[in-house]
């Protein structure tokens, strides 16, 4: 039974004690239902709970219809069958009954169902059951004879009683046509059928694949649905023996369920009280045996019990064709308490093997409603196999829940385990916020150098018990103990997480390690449970379970401790002595402290009291200290060490007065640092760990003269490196030239504050002193750690440009502070504004393609004498602008304008506007000028008028021109593409050798005092020209070179005639003028 395997706390005081596996017989079947009993806080039995428990089931009408041909053999083999197999039935008048029908050519009946009422006569009888013997196997006249004969009242049958068949035979049947009406009347009739197929004769005669496999298919039909269930095939007769045990399960699963599955189920095995929770509505217990241990949650209430059917926590469309077998659903069950009802939790860590958490609720009708599904995100994790829901502020209504998946895996492939915190939203929903994970463990691994551990699996397998405790630490915030109990080679550990407003404390406070050498007890942390004050004193304790025993930890009170320092003076003027020690007189520093004390609980002694014991150190990061405490030996004269005594509700101060060296530097105030605590932290209450344990206060250093305060005057200017600018990347600098000045007493730890709008980026300082940045602030220490009298300081401070925010002007303010005094009259210089105007250059490429065009009008080419349609206008031309961002300058809002040549002079059609495209946020204008005539098959256009066009340009300079604007958005590369229609006719018709028509675009921007464009314009030439006429003939050419030629012969002969070959050259000439 194992009672006491689940355990939990009832809201009325008590508790209730489960055993799941509380088991009764039915028949040779053991159920095992679970049972559950209600306690008394003084240990007495009020009642039991046991909702799965049912009656056995047990009447069942069995005939068994054999095959008892000449190829059945040996048939003793069959009689031991039939003996064995009906030994597994429990026989009699108001259990099962049993007949028998043999068949071969004939049908006999050899046992009527109420022919015996117990199970021994029967046996005896079917030792001696003769053979039937013949050469055919008339299957389906048997079966058909057992239906309409063998389950008659006359027979023994009874109303209402299930009727189960039972055929077996070796070979395929010699009246295989009346199947289909034999199987219908037997569904008709509601007999469960099991067939069994003997294989013996076909491997004896050595038969075929093929003749064996129609035989199966033949005693398959047979055999009700799911095959798989209901049909068997043996090698031989002797081989019967093999399925007794399988078949008569089956058929004793008809008696433990309603439906005719035969593996199937439901409350039987259900294993009702694996979980329980208890709440003011009910009691949950979780079933993760029922239905075939797919798992379901039962619902116990004083109206009633709520039993889930199967499929309640499934959706049938969205987990269509998932058999949900074994998911474990109830392996552990929680409620939730929200403004609206109570929502129910359970946990299924099998599902899809990655486990799931079912969040639902029960409508009017006691119906499943799911309303939310929490997956696991690891196979084999076991999520969903620890569940506990937390109200963390205790205003009654669920904050969180907490999911354990202790079977996680890390990275070394060892069971870690992990938590998993979801808050409760306001929608009733669950949403998850962190996930908690252990101390990782060091396992074995082939790279292991050494290897601690000793047991398997390695890890922790941190989140096997979750326990909402009471509030622990008395903070008013309810607190959580999750445990690890395969931590350190199994012994285990307990982890502490803090409740803090409506959520837990990511980081736990307090791991409790086991003690001991693990092998008296192990898996320390399995179970937690922290509710109850044991011990009185008002604080809640906490109980750990593991294998050889439990552990009681009680919780120690919390106290509250305030300190607080103070300094007299508060600046140290080093200038005025107060003190003397020895020879020497320096400033000294009564520094006080004090102390608050109070107790949290309610239950404790009287005149409670603690020892607090505490530190002060001068200087305490410094190697050498700058100050002393005056009473002190020389030895420790930078630190004091105190303990004293406070009541409780109490308060203590003590001071203690320190004095600085004659010559310290200024570089940094003096540190002074108080720890305090405990004396004894091993007994009495624990300080409360959200309060500091400790506190640093400095005191700053100035020297003044004699004067008790610095009365510094400090003047400013500042001015940028350019009056104006224009940006044109974030490589664009400027910068800030800074002069300051102090014309009075030291001024400590003076700062000139740069504050500065984000359009520009802080670089750098060209100087030494010190800058730090925050956001769009830059501070500088000047002078540190004073500025001195009449001291004056020159530095620069670059700046880069920041396109990608856009104003109108980069605003610095500049501001000049010290912590010594200024009088008002002189604060008028210690700031300066500076303001420069800003442009951005636009980061746009701007581009047209194509950038020229030609139409050619042919000689001979004619117009349409009417123009119905676009497409008979003339040549398409298709121009695309396209911009695109560019450089790191933002793209701005801008318009393109396109004008093109639209009417002649005469008034004629030049280009014609038909389709404007553009990307999906670009709006164009243009409307009025596609199509404009309203060119369609029911209009017919006119013929053009007859023109010269002299022009050689055609522009908007001397024509009418049309336009159309596009507004394209910031940020974006857009495109705009026109399509026109070159108006053939108007060219066709008109007188001119060859011309252009300009299409002209510009962008503009719609903000021009922040950007500038270049480059803003772009054109499109279209020539339009007519073709020459036709070439020279070939003959033309041939006469032409002939006549050339005889020309030429004439001249020479024409110069022969006349001597002009006959003259004496020039040299000859020379030669008679020499001699």
């Amino acid at each position: 039974m194992t009672m006491g395997t689940t355990l939990v706390t009832n809201p009325s005081g008590g508790f209730l004690a489960c055993g799941p596996q509380y088991a009764y017989m039915c028949g040779k079947q053991q159920y095992i239902s679970g049972v559950c009993a209600n306690v008394s806080s003084s240990f007495q039995v009020l009642n039991s709970v046991a909702p799965s428990v049912q009656e056995c089931a047990k009447e069942l009408d069995i005939v068994i219809v054999l095959d008892g041909s000449n190829s059945i053999y040996p048939w003793p083999s069959i009689t031991n069958f039939l003996e064995r197999f009906i030994q597994k039935i429990d026989i009699g008048p108001k259990l099962s009954q049993v007949g028998i029908v043999s068949y071969a050519v004939n049908v006999t009946h050899n046992v009527n169902l109420s022919q015996f009422d117990n199970r021994d006569a029967l046996v005896k009888f079917v030792k001696q059951l003769p053979q039937e013997t013949g050469f055919q196997t008339m299957t389906f006249d048997g079966i058909n004879t057992a239906r309409q004969e063998a389950f008659m009242p006359e027979r023994g049958a009874r109303q209402g009683v299930k009727k189960v068949m039972v055929i077996v035979t070796d070979g395929e049947s010699h009246d295989s046509y009346k199947l289909d009406q034999v199987i219908a009347d037997c569904e008709d009739d509601d007999i469960e059928r099991f067939g069994i197929a003997v294989l013996g004769d076909y491997n004896r005669q050595n038969k075929s694949e093929a003749e064996i496999q129609k035989f199966i298919n033949e005693i398959q039909s047979i055999s009700s649905k799911p095959t798989k269930d209901h049909f068997f095939n043996v090698a031989d007769e002797v081989a019967l023996l093999t399925i007794v045990d399988a078949l008569g399960s089956r058929i004793f699963a008809l008696e433990a369920t309603s439906s005719n599955s035969t593996s199937s189920f439901e409350m039987e095995m259900s294993q009702t009280g694996f979980s329980a929770h208890t709440s003011k509505e009910g009691v949950l217990l979780g079933a993760v045996g029922a239905y075939d241990w797919n798992g379901t949650v039962v619902m116990h209430t004083p109206r009633g019990t709520i039993i889930p059917g199967k499929a309640q926590f499934y959706d049938p469309h969205a987990e269509a064709g998932y058999e949900g077998l074994a998911g474990y659903t109830g392996y552990d069950v929680q409620s939730a308490s929200t403004p609206d009802g109570v929502l129910y939790i359970t946990g299924a860590p099998r599902y899809n093997h990655t486990g799931r958490v079912l969040v639902y609720r029960l409508n009017e009708k006691n119906k499943i409603v799911v309303s939310q599904i929490l997956k696991g995100e690891q196979i084999g994790s076991y999520f969903g196999s620890v569940l506990q829901t937390l109200d963390v502020n205790g205003d009654s209504f669920t904050d969180l829940l907490l999911v354990g998946a202790p079977m996680f895996m890390g990275t070394e492939r060892d069971e870690q385990g992990q938590v998993y915190v979801y808050r409760l939203e306001q929608n009733g929903q669950f949403e998850h916020q962190f996930t908690l994970k252990p101390v990782n463990q060091s396992c074995c691994t082939a790279h292991s150098d050494s290897c601690g551990n000793k047991n398997e699996p390695c890890g922790a397998r941190f989140g096997t018990a979750i326990a909402a405790v009471s509030d622990l630490n008395l903070d008013g915030f309810n607190d959580v103990a999750i445990g690890a109990p395969f931590e350190n080679d199994h012994r285990g550990a307990v982890y502490i997480y803090h409740g803090e407003n409506t959520t837990l404390k990511m980081k736990f406070v307090q791991r409790i390690a086991a003690g001991g050498d693990g092998k008296k007890m192990k898996f320390f942390g399995q179970s937690i449970h922290g509710v109850m004050d044991l011990n009185g004193d008002g604080i809640t304790d906490v109980t750990i379970g593991g294998l050889g025993g439990a552990s009681l930890f009680w919780s120690r009170d919390v106290a509250m401790l305030y300190a607080n320092m103070t300094f007299d003076p508060a600046k140290i003027n080093l200038q005025q002595a107060h003190s003397e020690r020895g020879s020497c007189r320096s400033t000294c520093v009564k520094t006080k402290v004090c102390f608050r004390y109070w107790v949290k609980s309610d239950h404790k002694a009287p005149q409670l009291s603690a020892e607090i014991r505490l530190d002060l150190t001068l200087d305490a990061l410094r190697a050498k200290a700058r100050a002393t405490f005056i009473d002190l030996a020389d030895k420790s004269e930078r630190k004091v060490s105190r303990k004293f005594n406070i009541s409780d509700r109490g308060t203590h101060c003590l001071q203690e007065t320190f004095m600085m060296e004659d010559h310290p530097d200024f570089r940094d105030p003096l540190l002074v640092s108080l720890d305090f605590g405990l004396s004894d932290e091993d007994r009495g209450p624990i300080l409360d760990e959200s309060l500091p344990k400790s506190i640093n206060k400095t005191i700053p250093l100035v020297d003044c003269g004699n004067n008790e305060k610095c009365i510094a005057d400090l003047s400013l200017t500042a001015e940028a490196s350019v009056k104006r600018m224009l940006i044109k990347s974030k490589s664009d600098k400027m910068d800030v030239n800074i002069n300051i000045r102090n014309s009075k007493d030291n001024a400590y730890n003076t700062k000139v504050t740069l504050s500065f709008t984000p359009n520009v980026n802080f670089m750098k300082v060209e100087t030494d002193n010190v800058c730090s940045l925050l956001h769009t602030k830059v501070e500088c220490d000047v002078g540190y750690p004073f500025f001195g009298s009449n001291v004056e300081e020159s530095f620069k401070i670059k700046f880069e440009a920041n396109p990608k925010y856009v104003k109108e002007f980069i605003q610095i303010n500049v501001t000049a502070t010290s912590d010594s005094e200024e009088l008002p009259s002189t604060l008028h210089d210690n700031s300066v504004q500076l303001s420069i105007p800003v442009t951005y250059e636009a980061g746009i490429i701007f581009s047209v393609w194509p950038v020229d065009e030609h139409v050619v009008v042919k000689v001979a080419e004619q117009y349409p004498s009417a123009i119905n349609d676009t497409g008979m206008i003339g040549e398409e031309l298709n121009i695309s602008y396209t911009l695109k961002m560019a450089g790191d300058t933002p793209t701005p809002a801008t318009d393109l304008t396109v004008t093109y040549p639209h009417l002649s002079p005469r008034g004629n059609n030049l280009l014609y506007l038909t389709h404007v495209a553009t990307s999906p946020q670009v709006r164009c204008a243009a409307s009025i000028w596609l199509n404009r005539d309203k060119i369609n098959p029911g209009v017919v256009f006119p013929n053009p008028l007859k023109e010269t066009l002299s022009d050689f340009l055609l522009s908007c300079k001397n024509l009418d021109c049309a336009s159309f604007s596009c507004s394209l958005p910031e940020d974006s590369s857009s495109q705009v593409n026109v399509t026109f229609r070159v108006w053939k006719p108007t060219f066709i018709k008109g007188e001119f050798s060859g011309l252009y028509m300009v299409v002209n675009s510009s962008l503009s921007v719609r903000k021009p005092q922040l950007f500038e464009l270049s480059g803003g314009h772009r054109t499109v030439t279209i020539q339009v020209s007519k073709e020459t006429l036709g070439g020279i003939p070939i003959w033309i050419i041939i006469i032409s070179i002939l006549i050339g030629i005889l020309i030429l012969a004439l001249v020479i002969f024409l110069l022969w005639k006349m001597g002009f070959f006959k003259r004496k050259s020039m040299d000859y000439s020379k030669e008679e003028m020499n001699d």
